[in-house]
């Protein structure tokens, strides 16, 4: 089913950008979530980047009919609707959680969609609310940066890598939470990942890129796990079995062999 520019995120991006070479058409709904993913260096962060305007090559940057940027106009990153969340979360040190949060409203974009006492219950906040970001874990930091994201009333989010760097538990904790995310707002998020495993967890459609262009948009997460499957042929032992682990970890389970029963 097509649909109208309205309704989609469109960049065509031209460009070089130190030795990495940019050079994508990328066209997706603005809704649910879109996984962007590929190999290291493939050009996935600097996509989402030219996407907020922090990084800016030649080219034309549209979102739902709008546009952030094109031969005669930019739109600088601040007056873009985005919510960004990095792969290590940037909190204010000298903040509380809630000092954190409160910021966020602080920068909104539009109309108060997401008021600051449903970010706390729907990311798990509340206990946290009056320490500072040194005594948080790891995963307990990523979910007040997405708070923090969410509360600017974004009418996109965009999420670099954002459990990469935690441990299991820390990972199991925010995947949950984004599930939760997703399913409570309208607002559509373009994640950044290298794990398929995460694909099947948050994503509505993948995007691929591989060597700074696009080189698939899949409908279904489904369709991007099996063309990973033949990639794991060619992986390492060690590299799958981490693999395995962060799956399990954000709480896929592994399907029986075929013709097997199960257990008893």
């Amino acid at each position: 089913m097509s649909v109208g520019a309205s309704e989609t995120i469109e960049a065509r991006l031209r460009g070089r950008l130190g030795d990495f070479e940019l050079d994508a058409d990328f066209n997706t709904p603005a809704s649910g979530v879109t996984l962007l993913v590929g190999p290291s260096a493939s050009g996935k962060t600097t996509l989402l980047r030219c996407l907020a305007g922090l990084s800016r090559l030649e080219g034309v940057v549209r979102f739902r009919g709008t546009v952030w940027q094109d031969q005669g106009r930019f739109v600088p990153p601040h007056r873009r609707p985005i919510g960004y969340v990095f792969q290590e979360p940037s909190l204010f040190p000298h903040l509380t959680v809630r000092g954190n949060l409160a910021y966020g409203l602080k920068r909104r974009h539009g109309p108060l969609r997401l008021a600051f006492d449903a970010a706390v219950e729907l990311l798990g906040l509340a206990p946290l609310l009056d320490r500072s970001p040194a005594k948080l874990s790891g995963g307990e930091r990523q979910r007040v940066a997405i708070g923090r994201a969410l509360l600017s009333q974004p009418e996109l989010l965009l999420m670099d890598e954002p459990v990469s760097s935690l441990d299991p538990e820390g990972k199991a904790e925010v995947m949950g939470r984004l599930e939760s995310v997703g399913q409570a707002l309208a607002t559509p998020v373009i994640y950044v990942s290298h794990d398929p495993a995460e694909a099947a967890r948050l994503a509505d459609r993948v995007v691929m890129m591989r060597q700074g262009r696009i080189v698939s948009s899949r409908e279904t997460p489904a369709d991007a796990a099996a063309a990973h499957g033949a990639a794991l042929d060619q992986m390492s032992p060690d590299a799958v079995r981490r693999l395995a682990l962060a799956a399990l970890a954000a709480g896929l389970e592994p399907s029986p062999p075929p013709g097997s029963r199960g257990r008893p």
